[in-house]
């Protein structure tokens, strides 16, 4: 198995590396009879075939009243479908050793399975991956059960400071806007969850016009075409329309909110909505973030609070790209009684930043970075599949992993201070602090 490994992921480093004259990763891409999206590449050196078929209900189409629901739905297709129940289900899958397992994020949710490409262990996991797509039963039991783990679970996070800081942080850089709502609900909410309603949301937002298959593996073309009609085969297209997101709004004015917590480290969040995924400005805010706070060591936020004053052990900045803006993150923890001055340190940094700019000695050593680093981003069948859902769910072109590398290349610095100058604006972040008694 060592050496099929090792001959696959050479076979897919080389291919990377071969240049524009080649794809790195072909391809494929077409609609199956109903109207479902696929993405295909094949891959013989192991003997795998991985699967996703993600869908437009993410924690997005939930709404205030029924925060959560979204995460709920899917969290129970798998737990009883078609006439079998969870421990059915969950046996047949260990028989042929498959994972199969949701997946869930702001925008979309759905179902990913690992199984064997042989034949009879192939085709007993897709059999039941169907069922569990077309025909979920949502007994009653079962979302009881999930409904009260997750109640658990936000009970305990509730008095944690970093769940309680980052739904702080997303309330108040979203506010009325879906973003906003916590993703996996609320205690208050998913108590009056009934089954009506995960029933209603699954008939809503999986339908087979709004599917997008991802298959990366030992399978032919016509296998993958087969495969992708088998899936999608029993369910319904949409009637209408999903309503259209509201637009992402900027946040007027500087916010600061200060949370007490016991906790012995003051844990700090400042951010502003970002970028999209489908962003003209996308490639110059990643590169320049690296610089700022992405690079880890290397990156001007770490050398300016840990490394020059030791008030973090880490600092990071990250942009989270979705269908509308997604956040621009900074995040540290620190003593309480250095949190105002790592704040400050903090804040300057950025200020000098998005006014300055990165040198060009750090844009040449964050694109060799991550030029050199992007191959192993795609060293495996699961990471290439992450990226043909991706590729599908945002329609990006088929091109963008073979690009990714020479459109960071091509960044220059004007680009990257233009876009921090445009895009991210020090005068109106939001900034929430948990820890203390909530005084400055």
């Amino acid at each position: 198995m060592r050496t099929k490994l090792t001959t696959s992921l050479l076979g897919i480093l080389a291919l990377f590396m071969a240049g524009a004259a080649s794809a790195a990763l072909p391809i494929q891409h077409w609609q199956t009879a109903n109207g479902a999206q696929v993405y295909f590449v094949e891959s013989r050196g192991l003997p795998l075939l991985d699967i996703s078929v993600e869908f437009d209900a993410g924690a997005r189409r939930d709404t205030p009243a029924q925060a959560g629901l979204a995460s709920l739905t899917v969290q129970t297709l798998m737990l009883g479908a078609g006439g079998l129940p969870e421990e059915t289900i969950s046996r047949h899958l260990a028989d042929v050793g498959a994972q199969l397992a949701a997946s869930f994020d702001p925008d979309r949710a759905g179902m990913t399975l690992r199984t064997l490409s042989s034949e009879r262990e192939r085709n007993q996991s897709l059999d039941l991956l169907a069922k569990v797509l077309q025909q979920p039963d949502f007994p009653d039991a079962a979302i009881e059960r999930e409904k009260a783990r997750a109640i658990a679970a936000l009970k305990e996070e509730n008095t944690q400071p970093g769940p309680i800081g980052g739904k702080a942080f997303y309330a108040a850089l979203y506010g009325a806007h879906p973003y906003g709502l916590p993703g996996t609900g609320k205690v208050e909410t998913l108590a009056t969850l009934q089954r009506q309603d995960v029933a209603e949301f699954y008939r809503r937002h999986y339908v087979a016009d709004a599917a997008v298959i991802s298959l990366v593996g030992d399978v032919s073309r016509s296998q993958a075409e087969s495969i992708a009609e088998q899936l999608t085969a029993g369910m319904p297209r949409s009637t209408a329309p999903l309503p259209a997101l509201t637009d992402v709004t900027q946040p007027i004015q500087e916010e600061t909110l200060r949370i007490p917590h016991p906790a012995t480290q003051s844990h700090i969040l400042i951010g502003i909505p970002g970028m999209s995924r489908n962003d003209p400005d996308y490639f110059a805010l990643y590169l320049g973030n690296y610089i700022l706070g992405g690079g880890g060591f290397a990156s001007r936020l770490t050398e300016e609070v840990r490394e020059k004053r030791g008030l973090a052990y880490s600092v990071y900045s990250y942009f989270l790209p979705l269908a509308q803006p997604g956040p621009f993150q900074i995040g540290l923890q620190t003593k309480q009684e250095q949190s105002q001055q790592a704040l400050e340190i903090v804040r300057a940094t950025l200020s000098r930043f998005v006014t300055q700019g990165p040198t060009q000695d750090e844009l040449r050593r964050a694109k060799q970075n991550i030029g050199g680093g992007f191959p192993l981003r795609i060293d495996s069948n699961k990471k290439i599949l992450g990226y043909l859902a991706m590729i599908g769910f945002y329609h990006l072109p088929l091109s963008y992993i073979d690009e990714f590398a020479n459109k960071i290349e091509r960044v220059t610095l004007a680009d990257v201070k233009d876009a921090f100058k445009r895009r991210i604006d020090p005068e109106r972040m939001v900034t929430v602090i948990v820890g203390g008694n909530g005084e400055k």
